[in-house]
């Protein structure tokens, strides 16, 4: 059940986004509605005619992100690189729906894959830039990392006791000495700096390329203010070699903010090597191999 006391309709559908559009917005009931590729998990998103796209929460948990993200993206856009998503309209629960719901700008672009990428070294550097803007904007009165952030941004020993966890259920199909040291060595980095804007998602479905490259940032439903580390994660599970080092040099990070990054990625990939969905776990494995590959060759510099 929800807060509304409403259980989640058991199909976000294309219907169910043209009965809410009709209702609440009737100046766009005649557009188009149908689903994005790849349209997420945490909402599920559809395009509204050519030029929009909908948004609705899949879960109770990220229903409070559609009022931080029409409160904080028309601050933060004008102070950022690239294009970030637009508010065009909040919808309301309504037609079995318990969610408020959004209306956004559509930025065009596809999900970022490696092969849609034309050179992953400029790739790289396009989105530190892109984070060194975010994380440099005055911080203000914006949200502190907590639940509203899935706790990104917040203290990473926030997740100590569920990575350990995932650690020892996973036995040996891990280097167990190794990760631990890993994860250690990221829980002894505790940021001191005050707090700063971070996405909380740096993600490949939330970063878009057209023509091979980087072109906008979608998705800050987990951004707040607190600590940055957990927008490094993608250096692990994007980048690699050439790449990676030019998105830490132009970051220009310390040791202790790059361990707690790869502490992140270490975190999100122990917990989903067990993941149902094949191509999740895959993933997973992929972003392990590269925190392992990394760190040793960190040892020997």
């Amino acid at each position: 059940m929800t807060e509304q006391g409403a259980a989640v309709p058991p199909s976000i559908d294309v219907p169910l986004v043209r009965r809410l559009i009709a209702a609440q917005f009737p100046r766009w009931a005649d557009l188009p509605v149908r689903p994005v590729d790849d349209g997420g998990w945490d909402n599920r998103t559809f395009h509204l005619g050519d030029t929009m796209s909908v948004r609705l929460p899949s879960a109770v948990g990220y229903a409070s992100q559609v009022d931080k993200e029409d409160r904080w993206l028309p601050v933060l856009a004008p102070r950022l690189p690239l294009p970030v998503p637009a508010p065009v309209g909040r919808g309301r629960p309504g037609e079995g729906y318990p969610f408020p719901w959004s209306v956004r700008r559509w930025i065009e672009g596809r999900t970022a894959r490696v092969e849609r990428i034309t050179d992953l070294t400029e790739f790289a550097r396009t989105l530190a830039g892109f984070l060194t803007a975010l994380h440099r904007t005055e911080p203000a009165d914006g949200p502190p990392a907590g639940a509203h952030s899935a706790f990104r941004g917040a203290p990473l020993s926030t997740y100590d006791g569920e990575t350990r966890r995932a650690i020892a259920a996973l036995g040996d199909r891990v280097p167990v000495d190794t990760v631990t040291e890993i994860w250690t060595l990221a829980l002894r980095s505790a940021r001191t700096g005050p707090p700063v804007w971070f996405h909380g998602d740096v993600a490949a479905g939330n970063l878009l390329v057209r023509e091979g490259r980087l072109v906008a940032v979608i998705d800050f439903g987990c951004c707040g203010t607190g600590d940055p580390a957990c927008d490094l994660a993608i250096a692990w599970t994007l980048l690699s070699g050439a790449s990676r080092s030019a998105f830490r040099a132009a970051l220009a990070v310390d040791d202790g903010t790059w361990a707690r990054g790869r502490g992140w990625a270490l975190w999100k990939a122990l917990i989903r090597l067990d993941d149902p969905d094949p191509v999740g776990a895959a993933e997973a494995r992929h972003a392990l191999d590269a925190v392992l590959g990394e760190y040793a060759e960190s040892a020997t510099r």
